[in-house]
């Protein structure tokens, strides 16, 4: 973790709700997939945790919804504007299991921190398939830019607006050699059931520290309790108890 001000260069809507944000600074360090920022703003308490879209040197991109005082906040600003961020957090996505034909499934925000991951699996040659939920066309984003480093894309919404009519777990494929999930809990919950091999899911929680002070977003697996910001955002799929 470190902690450092960075610069707003681009704050621009994609979809409806849905802005991609990128910051600069000299000295960024690179940010891995599935890890995440957290972002200080005025006269807000807590800081907002935003998962790692795309990392290039001096350069990351997130992408964010507008659903409250924190993101309405964020979508305000403009560039030039300078940002106190906490980076490097959270534990990222492990790439050693993918194998060579891995699959990725995205629910709405949970989509962004799989784009650096489809990034450095295709780097590796690896055959990447993407499935991409949604609840409705205005909101869909990011499937052209999966498909533009070579990964095979499929869209979902919930009312068939655009693509397959219905929800992600719908769409997988037959074969595939791993997964890796980020979404809603239900979603999660529906992916843990319906996939037939080992993955790895990365978990949206309210989080207060955002560095594993307060245990505010705990997380109960086989081995105890652990906290979504350090030990997660990514567990395995074989170490989840899920809560009844």
């Amino acid at each position: 973790m470190k902690q450092m001000m960075l610069t707003l260069t681009e704050n621009r809507p994609l979809a409806e709700g849905i802005r991609r944000m990128t910051l600069s600074g000299d000295r960024l360090e690179e940010q891995r997939p599935g890890q995440f920022l957290n972002i200080r703003l005025n006269g807000l308490f807590l800081r907002r945790p935003i998962s790692v879209c795309d990392w290039n040197p001096g350069r990351v991109t997130v992408i964010y919804k507008v659903v409250g005082r924190g993101t309405e906040q964020l979508a305000a600003l403009r560039p030039g504007e300078p940002l106190d961020v906490l980076t490097g957090l959270g534990n990222g996505y492990d790439l050693a299991p993918a194998g060579a034909s891995p699959l990725l499934i995205g629910g709405g925000v949970g989509v962004p921190p799989l784009y650096l991951l489809a990034r450095r699996l295709r780097e590796q040659g690896r055959e990447v398939t993407a499935v991409l939920g949604f609840r409705t066309g205005r909101e869909v984003f990011a499937a052209e830019d999966f498909r533009a480093l070579g990964c095979r894309v499929t869209v979902t919404t919930e009312d068939g607006s655009e693509g397959l009519r219905g929800f992600v777990t719908g769409a997988l494929p037959e074969n595939y050699s791993y997964f890796y999930t980020c979404g809603p809990e239900p979603m999660l919950r529906a992916v843990y059931r319906a996939t037939k091999t080992p993955g790895q899911f990365s978990f949206e929680e309210r989080m207060g520290c955002g560095f594993g002070a307060c245990m505010g977003c705990t997380c109960r697996t086989l081995t105890g309790a652990k906290r979504i910001c350090r030990e997660g955002p990514v567990l395995r799929k074989e170490e989840i108890l899920w809560d009844d």
